[in-house]
């Protein structure tokens, strides 16, 4: 199958040559050990944990093992052998100068950092993988990204047999991760969860209203959503409550890593469905941030995302606060390809409180409207791009 590069490959590499251990984390089918092996497989010996055979010869012989894996060594999946963590900080304080020494990867995000929190700290440097950027797939692929995702392996094979792949992923999910690794309770209840969620991706995160819809108590929600977080299923978008008034809505907004996944779990097969039913613009929306959250975290920039809404009707879908550079952009999206002054009165007002706000601090402050459409001449002082153009 076809590689393709992939962004973080600059990034981990920096890594590399600061850090005794780097650590990678991501959702399972993200491309980590593919990656990590097509890159540093020449300079790095490849263990994986998810072999009982590896697993058998850690924990029967911990030092022989550290003795024949003690540097430049990919350790996969390496939470499955929680105890390794131990070994690794020994390995890692004989010989405190020489960076990059070990690469370990995780698929659940908190049981991977509670173990480097308790025995790696200040030795390792941590970074995300997730499914494929834009700007990583073939040009030829890309118009297909919104209904077919952005997984490596579909993407490799031309997105044939996406449904199917889909249903595996998910069922492979529910019984090998979840089961395996949290107390969830009924697992129906839990896919019945993710279904549901599926349904409401870009919408406030209301969990009084889903626990009342799946008969549960909130604490329940509380803690499926940390599951999923930590799963890479789904992230979430906190609210901007920065010197734009009081009157404001304080629940993250709710979207998931891949909408290829958001489709197969709400039926849309194809892109007339898509694009005529009444998920199109959310999971537009929910394209363009999960995105820009890839962006962010492959290319480790010092950029936080955030969205705003007030009970005044004031809102924007996304705001990105670049620290380094001193900009704040407030973003628009729309999944249509025309581009109309009401799809943008409420950037220029926010954009100008905003100036004001921060005119002391010499941060620049911006308005985009993100859309189908063609790039054009700014439309009441707030800038229309294309999708393309600014996700590349």
């Amino acid at each position: 199958m076809k590689y393709f590069p992939r962004t973080i490959e600059k990034t981990i590499k920096d890594y590399l040559t600061i850090f005794p251990a780097v650590g990678i984390t991501g959702p399972r089918q993200s491309g980590k050990s593919t990656t990590l092996q097509k890159v540093f497989g020449r300079q790095y010996r490849y263990v994986t944990f998810d072999d009982p055979l590896v697993v058998n010869y850690f924990e029967n012989d911990p030092r022989g093992f550290m003795e024949k894996y003690g540097n430049k060594v990919i350790f996969d999946e390496v939470q499955k052998s929680p105890e390794i963590f131990h070994y690794l900080k020994l390995a890692i304080d004989r010989d405190r100068q020489n960076t990059g020494k070990f690469i370990l990867t995780g698929s659940s995000q908190f049981s991977f950092i509670k173990h480097i929190t308790e025995s790696l700290a200040g030795r390792i440097g941590l970074l995300s993988l997730l499914p494929f950027q834009r700007r990583e797939i073939g040009k030829d692929l890309r118009p297909k990204q919104i209904l077919k995702g952005s997984y490596p392996e579909l993407a490799g094979r031309k997105y044939f047999k996406a449904k199917e792949w889909y249903a595996a992923y998910v069922n492979n999910y529910i019984e090998r991760d979840v089961r395996s690794l949290y107390n969830v309770g009924n697992l129906r209840d839990f896919q019945r969860f993710i279904n549901l969620l599926a349904a409401r991706v870009a919408q406030e995160l209301n969990m009084s209203v889903l626990a009342n819809d799946l008969g549960v108590n909130v604490k329940t929600i509380q803690h499926w959503i940390s599951i999923l977080e930590a799963s890479y299923i789904i992230f979430l978008l906190p609210s901007y409550h920065k010197n734009l008034g009081k009157r404001i809505i304080k629940r993250p907004k709710l979207y998931f890593y891949d909408t290829g996944l958001i489709c197969y779990l709400t039926g849309i097969k194809d892109e007339d469905t898509l694009f005529r039913g009444p998920l199109d613009g959310p999971i537009f929306e929910n394209y363009v941030i999960s995105e820009v959250k890839k962006i962010i975290l492959h290319e480790n920039l010092d950029t936080h995302a955030f969205y705003f809404r007030s009970n005044l009707g004031l809102e924007s879908d996304l705001i990105l606060e670049d620290r380094e550079k001193k900009i704040i952009k407030f973003v628009e999206i729309k999944s249509g390809k025309t581009a109309t002054y009401a799809m943008v009165k409420n950037l220029k007002k926010l954009v100008a409180l905003e100036q004001q706000s921060k005119h002391i601090a010499k941060v620049k402050v911006t308005g985009c409207l993100v859309y189908r459409g063609k790039a054009e001449e700014p439309l009441g002082g707030i800038q229309l791009q294309n999708v393309s153009d600014f996700l590349l």
